[in-house]
Parts: C-alpha cells; sequence; structure tokens
C-alpha cells in the first residue's frame, strides 16, 4: 500500500526515461539527473513534453505501474496500461449497479454528499480564520446555504435532478473562493468563477492541475482494486472519459486540491510569477509546476485518522481505501458506500 504513494512525477521538457537493469534513469540533455529502483514508485507521471522508452512502458504495464502523461496545464493527455486486471465478478457488480436506477443514484447521492459536506467543512475553517465580520458572515452564508442542498440530496428523484443540486451548490461555493484568499493577495491571485480549458486566471490555472493529480490517483486506486474507471454513477458515462475516476474526485476536491490551493496561495508558497500568462490562458510556470508537486506529494505523506475505519492513515492512500470500500459494497459485502468526509 505504502508504494501507492511513491510517484515519480517528470515536468522537465526533453526529459527521457529509460529502463536501466531493475531502474528507471531520468536523463536530461544526454546527462543522467536521476536512477530510481522501480520497487519504490507505484506511479510515473510525465508533464509536458517528456519521453519515455518503450521498455520501459512495457515493464511499467508489466508490473502495473501506472504511466500517465498530462499537459502542461495538468490535461490528461494519456495513459499506458497493460492487460485488464481484476475480478470479473467484482466488474459484472459494478455494470449491474450502473444498469439499477435507483442503486445508480444512491451511490450518487454519496459523492454529491461529500462533495458538499467537504466544500462546507472548507467554508466553516475559512470564516474560522478570517478577521473580516462581513466577510465571516458571508462565508458561514455560504455554507448553510450548501447545507440546504445537502438535505435536498435525499429527495432527488433522479440523477438529473442530482446534478442539478451539485451544480448550484458548486456556483455557491466557487463564488466565495475569493473570500478564502488573503486580502493582501487578492490583486495578484483575483478569481471570478471557475473557468478550463484553458484557464484564464492563476488561480483556475492551480486548481485544474490539482484537479488532475488527484484523478491520476483516483483513476488509479480504481484500477488496482479492479473497478472499472469509465463506468460511474454520478458522472454521465461517455468514450474515454474515467466516469467513475470523477465521481470519486469529487470526494476529495475540496479537502485535498482546493485546500491546498488556498495555502499555498496564503502562505505566499506561490506568486505571479510562478504563472505562465499569455493573452487568453494562464498555466503553472516550470518552476510553480515544481512548487505544486512537492506540496501536493507532501501533502500525500502526511497521516489521519480515517473517519470510517477509525485507523491511521496517509493522506495519499485515501482514494485507495475509498476504492476498496466501494468495492466491498458493490460486492454485497456492506449495505452502504460510506463516502470519505473530512473533519
Amino acid at each position: 500500500m505504502r508504494q501507492l504513494l511513491n510517484t515519480l512525477y517528470v515536468t522537465t521538457d526533453g526529459a527521457w526515461l529509460h529502463l536501466e537493469g531493475e531502474t528507471v534513469v531520468v536523463k536530461i540533455d544526454g546527462e543522467k539527473r536521476l536512477q530510481v529502483p522501480l520497487h519504490h514508485l507505484g506511479a510515473m507521471v510525465c508533464i509536458g513534453q517528456v519521453g519515455m522508452s518503450p521498455a520501459l512502458m512495457a515493464r511499467n504495464a508489466e508490473d502495473g505501474r501506472s504511466t500517465v502523461w498530462l499537459g502542461r496545464n495538468g490535461h490528461f493527455q494519456a495513459r499506458v496500461e497493460g492487460p485488464t486486471n481484476g475480478n470479473i465478478l467484482l466488474r459484472q457488480a459494478q455494470f449491474r449497479q450502473a444498469d439499477d436506477p435507483q442503486a445508480s443514484l444512491e451511490l450518487a447521492r454519496a459523492t454529491v454528499a461529500a462533495k458538499l459536506r467537504n466544500s462546507r467543512q472548507n467554508l466553516l475553517r475559512s470564516a474560522r480564520d478570517n478577521s473580516d465580520d462581513e466577510e465571516k458572515t458571508a462565508l458561514k452564508r455560504c455554507a448553510d446555504e450548501l447545507a440546504i442542498n445537502l438535505r435536498n440530496i435525499a429527495h432527488a428523484q433522479d440523477t438529473d435532478e442530482l446534478r442539478g443540486l451539485e451544480g448550484d451548490a458548486a456556483r455557491r461555493y466557487f463564488a466565495q473562493i475569493a473570500t478564502m484568499i488573503k486580502p493582501a493577495l487578492r490583486e495578484d491571485f483575483a478569481f471570478n468563477g471557475r473557468n478550463r480549458r484553458p484557464p484564464r486566471d492563476p488561480v483556475n490555472a492551480l486548481l485544474s492541475f490539482l484537479y488532475a493529480l488527484v484523478l491520476s490517483d483516483c483513476r488509479s486506486a480504481l484500477e488496482a482494486v479492479g473497478l472499472d474507471p469509465q463506468l460511474g454513477f454520478l458522472h454521465t458515462v461517455r468514450p474515454g472519459r474515467p466516469s467513475l475516476a470523477l465521481d470519486l474526485l469529487e470526494e476529495f476536491r475540496a479537502p485535498l486540491a482546493d485546500r491546498l490551493a488556498l495555502t499555498l496561495i496564503n502562505r505566499r508558497q506561490l506568486n505571479r510569477k510562478d504563472f505562465d500568462i499569455n493573452e487568453g490562458s494562464v498555466l503553472l510556470s516550470d518552476e510553480g509546476r515544481r512548487t505544486v508537486l512537492t506540496a501536493y506529494q507532501e501533502r500525500k505523506q502526511e497521516t489521519l485518522t480515517h473517519p470510517l475505519l477509525g485507523d491511521t492513515v496517509e493522506i495519499g492512500l485515501l482514494p485507495l481505501l475509498q476504492a476498496r470500500l466501494l468495492a466491498r459494497h458493490l460486492r454485497g459485502d456492506t449495505e452502504a458506500y460510506i463516502p470519505y468526509l473530512h473533519k
């Protein structure tokens, strides 16, 4: 399990990864910069123009090691996978649940409930840290509005109605992101709502990049337990879309991605120089990506008490634990799936 925490991120354009014995070697301009034993790695994520030898790709596929390519803005580009693993009976159970409207709705409810509850935690935490009474009141009011949406989830008749509640809550939540940024930093990190493909401001660029990292971990977790990441319950199934991974991502957007983004901004670990600002698009610079990746890996190494299991676990293992809990439910071992609720 701990091996899943060890992800090799390569962000330098022109870097070349190849196999050397039982190690992976990273070369830049023909010079060896890094050599890591393969058994230390659970995944490799290449960001930007990064190349890899066929032998290393084949070895990763054989070992079940995730190999992912992301664009400079964190947008998913490609993934190399080996033969499909996992229990076929588990996948059959997953497909049966997806074909059952009521069972699928219950799982989608759990996903949206976790997203809204965890988003409320971010709002309330920021309200506690905010010294401005007017802003504190606005954050608490938004948390109360999300609580109403949270209660209404139980009455949603279908996934379309559920998505409507989720969309309304997301709009209200993102309207308060600027308030969660310290006043002195709001000029450099102005935020007027969510936008992407491409992101048009530094905050959106940072959020998109972090969401892509968490999504990659969620997809790897689902594949590790034998589930099909393409077949979800909340997100619409489309060719090439990792719908179940996107479902699982919803549980972790607020506690992993949003909270880390706010921390990096408010602690001045990132500034405007860490972004490449062009007409119509904003991306993290090479240095900015390195800062975010370092912070993300450090965050994954931190521990907390899992709210359901009661065990102390590394944060980086949370997607895997939730994937296993979902698999247990789909197999019929538990009556309901309990999503991750951050304290």
